[in-house]
């Protein structure tokens, strides 16, 4: 089984904060910009202001979660720097060049209610190659965010390739039913048949609604 981490960081900490993860087990992560947006009433609670912050994503095996948020933590510690760390349920996990993959919760994508949340990241440039199979398969859209890989030349690599690539996250909403045949669609591009191109993996969504429609 497998859990999602993402860390809330000052900006230009991902970086090294992520080498803290990988010495606890980490395989590797993606880096995404972001800035904070709390009111001032509030940043003694939180430690977010409107400035630019990093978020740390990382895909871990329960085996190793406990030891990697701690870590985290303590490397934010050490730093001084303020955030948030939580965790999500990861109900599937492909990455490619696979021969095996790994799903943990087949049935979840059976279901004929509720949604998939479908995250996809690839190297730049092939977010709209996955979208479109995506669509092939039923999907009816997605949101593309931009960001970084934290691989070192040299790695084995898991989340980048041989050096640290800019990278592209594709979030894609869809039924349970639909969700099986589109990462089955996603997965079988070329550009996802190279060992450390990319990760798909999924989480349960819920509460789901279109806005600015009655």
């Amino acid at each position: 089984m497998f859990k999602l981490i993402a860390a809330i960081v000052p900006d230009g900490q991902g970086q090294e904060i992520s080498l803290a993860a990988r010495s606890a087990g980490s395989p590797g992560g993606t880096i995404l910009p972001a800035r904070g947006t709390a009111p001032s009433s509030v940043l003694s609670i939180l430690g977010f202001g409107d400035s630019s912050k990093e978020i740390l994503l990382t895909v871990v095996p329960d085996s190793v979660e406990e030891k990697v948020s701690a870590t985290i933590k303590e490397e934010c510690l050490k730093r001084k720097g303020k955030g948030a760390l939580f965790l999500l349920e990861v109900n599937s996990f492909i990455k490619s060049g696979s021969k095996g993959n790994f799903f943990a919760e087949e049935k979840a994508m059976e279901k004929k209610e509720g949604c998939q949340m479908i995250n996809v990241i690839v190297n730049k440039g092939y977010a709209e190659d996955a979208m479109a199979a995506a669509r092939s398969a039923g999907a009816g859209g997605g949101t593309v965010l931009t960001g970084r890989g934290t691989a070192k030349e040299g790695d084995e690599k898991f989340f980048g390739v041989e050096i640290v690539p800019e990278k592209e996250l594709l979030m894609i909403l869809a039924p349970n039913q639909k969700a099986r045949a589109v990462v089955d669609a996603i997965k079988c591009l070329d550009c996802f048949s190279k060992d450390g191109s990319g990760i798909i993996f999924t989480a349960d969504a819920s509460g789901f609604s279109l806005l600015g429609k009655r």
